[in-house]
């Protein structure tokens, strides 16, 4: 049911397989039937079946010597008017019989005696490999008939009730593996040269950071995105813990070469019409500071971590305020603590 844990092999459907069990059964009782048949023919006449068609042989022979004697005395009569043309034909025709059925048991004797052509062995033999086939075909239905769990997982989704009658390709249950989850992410094509496969990567679920690694990268482009999809394996990551369809995200890094500098994030102040402000302490001309604050227009080109690298209004010897810029205006004489 819904929530149960499986193991790889567990089966988890099965159907009606009744009526397939009883034709089985039938063909079976066939199939040994046919193999009876083949023993006999493949072992050849008994000498007792021999014996009695060599008696039935030999009986005929003498019906048939007696019967032509009395044909021939009733030739005799018949000759001398004593007994009708009628009386005479009843043994003609009792003496013709008696041939034929004296040829037949010839025959049969001569058949036992000689043995089972081959012809006959080759026929039964083929029709013991085609009940054989047909009990195959009905075993492989049956094997069909369950489905295994492909591997370890939770049931998420029951969708038949048993005595269900179900078509070809219809969905029965609903398994989500429970195995280390896989994260698949769309990736523009001219970042995938920054991607190998075993490649350790973070990604973030749900606000947070997973360790996980590169397995493959598909070789189609999504024709809706115009990504490929990029698949990767959580590690360490309890599977109760991350559900199927949750948003992932990859931070990918990539080098541009831009000229700007790093500052410390403590060295921004907001400007006006989204830059920012940065101060430098330079050279007062007031004969009482050695300092004084100017600002510096700069725009924020990346951020990493507790620094940003920017561009703007700066020069390379600038010495730039870095702590306590909330506090100071343009203008305003310091004194810087350090000067590095």
């Amino acid at each position: 049911d819904r929530g149960d844990r499986v193991t790889q092999g567990t089966p988890i459907a099965r159907l009606d397989i009744r009526n397939l069990e009883a034709e089985r059964s039938q063909l079976e009782a066939q199939l040994n039937q046919e193999l009876a048949v083949l023993a006999e023919l493949q072992q050849g006449a008994r000498q007792e079946d021999i014996d009695a068609a060599q008696s039935t042989v030999s009986d005929l022979e003498n019906q048939l010597e007696l019967q032509r004697i009395r044909q021939s005395r009733r030739q005799y009569l018949a000759d001398e008017g004593a007994i009708s043309r009628e009386q005479l034909d009843e043994v003609a025709f009792g003496a013709d019989a008696l041939e034929d059925r004296l040829e037949a048991a010839r025959s049969q004797l001569q058949e036992l005696q000689t043995g089972i052509r081959p012809e006959k062995i080759a026929a039964q033999t083929a029709a013991v490999d085609q009940l054989t086939a047909r009990i195959r075909n009905i075993d492989i239905t049956i094997e069909k008939s369950t489905i295994f769990a492909p591997f370890d997982g939770v049931i998420g989704e029951r969708q038949q009730d048993e005595g269900t009658v179900v078509g070809v390709g219809q969905a029965v249950v609903r398994l989500v593996e429970s195995a280390q989850p896989e994260v698949e992410i769309g990736i523009p094509p001219k970042h995938l040269d920054s991607l190998a496969l075993g490649q350790p990567q973070a990604v973030e679920i749900e606000g947070l950071v997973h360790s996980a690694t590169v397995q493959s990268i598909l070789p189609e482009l999504d024709p809706t995105t115009r990504t490929r999809t990029v698949v990767l394996q959580l590690n360490g990551v309890n599977p109760s813990t991350i559900a199927p369809g949750q948003i992932a995200r990859l931070n990918l890094s990539e080098t541009i070469a831009e000229t700007g500098y790093w500052l410390p994030t403590s060295a921004l102040v907001q400007g006006e019409k989204g830059l920012w402000n940065a101060y430098a302490a330079v050279t007062a001309e007031a004969e009482d500071s050695n300092h004084q604050v100017e600002r510096r227009l700069v725009e924020v080109l990346h951020t990493e971590g507790d620094r940003v690298f920017v561009r703007g209004t700066l020069n390379p010897d600038d010495l730039i305020i870095t702590n306590g810029t909330q506090k100071l205006v343009p203008g305003q004489q310091v004194q810087p603590d350090v000067l590095n």
